[in-house]
């Protein structure tokens, strides 16, 4: 795997001239690794780029190279959720559950991008989280702070995939802005499915803001 991803990166590894500024958006494969995981063997695969200077990864499950409708999800880094197991969102549940997913396919992607609060950054997302405490909802709060509801640009996600290879994949989200950032980039989306995960006590609003507000298919 790392060779077949290695080749596809390689026209993208030349660097322009110190004085040449970077007109576009270029994404480079940085490094590949076995990662065994509890929901089983997959690969880890680093990439950096010259938009966000982030360092953002996918977890590869098989071999996904040219293959049609591989399972996919984009999952936006929530610290609070996906490490502290927070309950005032659902980001935790929901990649455990695409984890599972890929899997019990055999096959599949998972892009762990760093896009923290929506892409307001970790900082700016738990002084939203005191906005909420204060009686705001999500999105409230969000503008509160002079930002957009969503943040989040799927560019660098699209190219990592193109790089990766999947012929098409099959989403799994509840976020039609997902799907619609990847298909203004030209990645093929055979089906979008949706993850649900059962609310609780500390996000039945959160989730109920996302449904009226964001739009998100619940």
């Amino acid at each position: 795997m790392q060779q077949q991803i290695t080749r596809k990166i390689a026209h993208l590894n030349a660097s322009p001239a110190d004085d040449e500024p970077l007109q576009e958006l270029v994404v480079e494969h940085f490094a590949t690794a076995k990662l065994p995981t509890k929901w089983g063997e997959c690969h880890i695969v680093a990439f950096k780029n010259n938009h966000d200077g982030k360092d953002h990864v996918a977890i590869v499950k098989g071999d996904v190279s040219g293959v049609e409708g591989v399972l996919c999800r984009i999952h936006s880094e929530c610290l609070t959720g996906d490490v502290f197991g927070s309950l005032k969102c659902d980001c935790g549940p929901q990649l455990e559950h695409a984890l599972k997913e890929i899997n019990e396919a055999g096959q599949g992607i998972i892009l762990y991008m760093r896009q923290e609060g929506r892409g307001i950054g970790l900082a700016n997302k738990i002084k939203a989280y005191s906005l909420q405490d204060g009686g705001m909802d999500t999105v409230e709060a969000n503008l509160h702070l002079g930002f957009d509801d969503d943040m989040r640009d799927y560019s660098i996600a699209s190219e990592m995939l193109r790089i990766i290879g999947p012929e098409s994949v099959v989403l799994m989200t509840n976020n039609p802005r997902k799907v619609e950032g990847l298909r203004r980039s030209g990645i093929p989306i055979d089906q979008r499915i949706p993850i649900k995960i059962a609310p609780n006590t500390f996000n039945k609003d959160y989730l109920n803001t996302k449904r009226d507000k964001s739009g998100h298919l619940l």
